[in-house]
């Protein structure tokens, strides 16, 4: 399961979590806060605002449970429509998080002591592109 992070300056980060960590997202729903701690993120709070199951399906905070429904959409996520007025029927996924669930959006509501760069590694990537 992949956790991509953004930030309030447009940045966004990817962080890989492993099964145990997938656990503890297990039964949230879109637009709960949770803390950053179990994730390595020591004093940071995320809120949950998305994500995608295994199948490529959007999850849709309208639509409750963890279920995947085929709804009329006029509106994203899901849909965006070409013309005004326009609808269209469209697969997507209930707003609570369970194992399927293999991308897991969130945006920082309180920054912790170190910057998100120095926690996830984004300086060694940096480097090691740079000397290749």
């Amino acid at each position: 399961m992949k956790m991509i992070i953004g930030t309030k300056s447009g940045k966004t980060y990817t962080l890989e979590l492993g099964e145990d960590k997938a656990v503890l997202l297990n039964g949230k729903r879109i637009g709960e806060v949770i803390a950053g701690d179990p994730f390595g993120l020591a004093g940071y709070e995320l809120k949950l605002t998305g994500g995608s199951d295994d199948s490529g399906f959007p999850m849709r905070s309208s639509v409750p449970g963890n279920r995947k429904v085929s709804i009329l959409l006029s509106s994203p996520p899901g849909f965006r429509p070409k013309r005004k007025g326009e609808r269209r029927r469209k697969t997507v996924r209930g707003n609570t998080y369970d194992l399927t669930i293999t991308e897991v959006n969130c945006v920082v509501v309180k920054e912790g002591q170190k910057p998100l760069e120095e926690l996830l590694g984004k300086k060694e990537r940096n480097e090691e592109k740079q000397e290749g």
